[in-house]
């Protein structure tokens, strides 16, 4: 397992557990359980700090590792550092409105985060051709593939493997293609020409080189 892989593993766990935390939290204090909350909040005090510094942490980690910085994870991460301190703020001085409002951010976050992995599957819009009529597969492979890979097959960004090493075979890669696996995602809207066609690319261009 690569090193992104378990980043993105505890990442997931730590977002889940900070999610739990601030939910029993906001409950508690909506129930106006002050006592009960002061004494949960003093329980996992250790915690939730490790929590929020692993959080951010492999948060930060796993942003440097993307080939290209949207707009929704912009917005993604600016919900995350402004819901913290409001959290902060809201809970400490018993504010429900602020405290509501910075779990509704982090939901919000989670929801952004989401609808932004379903939209980065690799997608397929216009395939260029050769002069020949027949598919222009290094473009296909720009399109799809080159932006965790590199041009080179060895760039390695978000766990990719080095393509230059590669011991699959044509159908093998295709179906990779086709289907996704781990980190990556699964190509929409290619054929199975167009998969045969970049399977092919990467052997004869890429591989060994």
């Amino acid at each position: 397992m690569s090193t992104f892989e378990i980043l993105k593993k505890t990442h997931f766990v730590v977002v889940t557990i900070f999610f739990l935390i601030y939910l029993v939290k906001t409950i508690l204090l909506l129930a106006n359980k002050k006592e009960q909350l002061q004494s949960f909040t003093k329980k996992i005090k250790v915690i939730e700090m490790i929590v929020s510094f692993l959080f951010l942490g492999t948060g930060i980690y796993l942003m440097t590792q993307i080939p290209e910085i949207k707009m929704e994870l912009v917005i993604k991460i600016s919900m995350v550092f402004l819901s913290i301190p409001l959290a902060v703020i809201g809970f400490k001085k018993g504010n429900k409105g602020l405290a509501v409002f910075s779990f509704l951010l982090i939901i919000a976050a989670f929801g952004l985060a989401e609808m932004s992995a379903k939209k980065n599957s690799a997608k397929v819009t216009n395939t260029d051709l050769n002069s020949d009529g027949s598919i222009n597969a290094k473009q296909l492979y720009t399109d799809n593939c080159a932006k965790c890979h590199g041009d080179d097959g060895k760039a390695g960004i978000m766990g990719s493997t080095d393509l230059t090493t590669t011991q699959l075979s044509s159908d093998s890669i295709s179906n990779l293609t086709e289907k996704g696996r781990k980190n990556m995602p699964a190509t929409v809207g290619l054929t199975i020409e167009q998969r045969k066609a970049i399977s092919q690319y990467i052997l004869d261009n890429i591989k060994g080189k």
